[in-house]
């Protein structure tokens, strides 16, 4: 792709007004070409600035992962009148699709700086965490190509997220994440269950990484800031109607009505 300054404004505004139209409007949209992914982050942010999700502060509440350690970690700040108390009623919402990912999301204890942010490894960062809770991330997209849309552009549109739901916090203490169970049920069918299946093996890995993207232009993520931090089950599909439920024994357990 062209990536003189003048294509690169105008892919960036193209997307932007694609993303607006659909969230406005509600009618999912063909997904635009975009250059690299701090051109999909400017869309990111030009879009919350135009509904006015950050208006009071910083964002509150995140997402952070990778398919590998060895990948590079995407991040996306959550529109806060997407993320519900469990147990969450979004049988109203009408969710294009409704892709299922059960997670851990980690609560910050501390506020952090640009300048701590650049000193901190995965066992720095996780000092920081004070809290963790189950999480139910629920799946959306606002391009007519859904999960077959070019990556940037799914970065762009937050990674393809519809809501996130999460369960009542506990204290965080470092575990053993291989014997780690995940428990998910979605609908009548049975339960389905995870051993050890985080891409990083540990959700706490995703800090670091997430926290210099998040202090990168100046900003302090405060204390009480929320991660979740990736799937334990891939992807699985929901449906109107459908209860679904994640348990982390020993965590907790979060669910949703769809």
């Amino acid at each position: 792709m062209d990536n003189h300054p003048e294509s690169r404004a105008a892919a960036i505004e193209a997307a932007v007004t694609a993303l607006l139209h659909a969230r406005q409007l509600g009618e999912p949209v063909a997904a635009p070409a975009l250059p690299d992914e701090a051109a999909a982050y400017a869309v990111q942010q030009r879009v919350a600035d135009a509904l006015g999700w950050f208006a009071g502060g910083p964002p509150r509440c995140w997402k952070s992962g990778g398919p590998s350690r060895e990948a590079v970690q995407t991040h996306a700040p959550l529109p806060p009148a997407g993320v519900w108390p469990s147990p969450a009623d979004a049988r109203a919402v009408p969710f294009h699709r409704r892709g299922i990912e059960a997670e851990l999301a980690l609560r910050l204890g501390e506020a952090v700086d640009a300048a701590r942010a650049a000193t901190l490894d995965a066992v720095g960062a996780a000092a920081l965490v004070d809290a963790i809770t189950v999480s139910i991330e629920i799946v959306d997209s606002r391009w007519a190509e859904a999960l077959a849309a070019p990556a940037l552009a799914k970065l762009a549109d937050l990674q393809s997220h519809g809501a996130l739901v999460l369960s009542g916090w506990v204290p965080y203490t470092p575990r053993d994440w291989s014997r780690q169970r995940c428990l998910v049920t979605i609908g009548a069918r049975p339960p389905r269950e995870f051993i050890g299946t985080h891409s990083m093996s540990d959700p706490a890995w995703v800090l670091p990484a997430w926290l210099r993207h998040a202090t990168r232009d100046g900003a302090v993520v405060a204390a009480g800031t929320v991660l979740t931090t990736g799937t334990w089950c891939g992807l699985l599909d929901a449906a109107a109607g459908d209860r679904v439920a994640a348990e982390f024994p020993g965590i907790g357990r979060a669910e949703v009505a769809l």
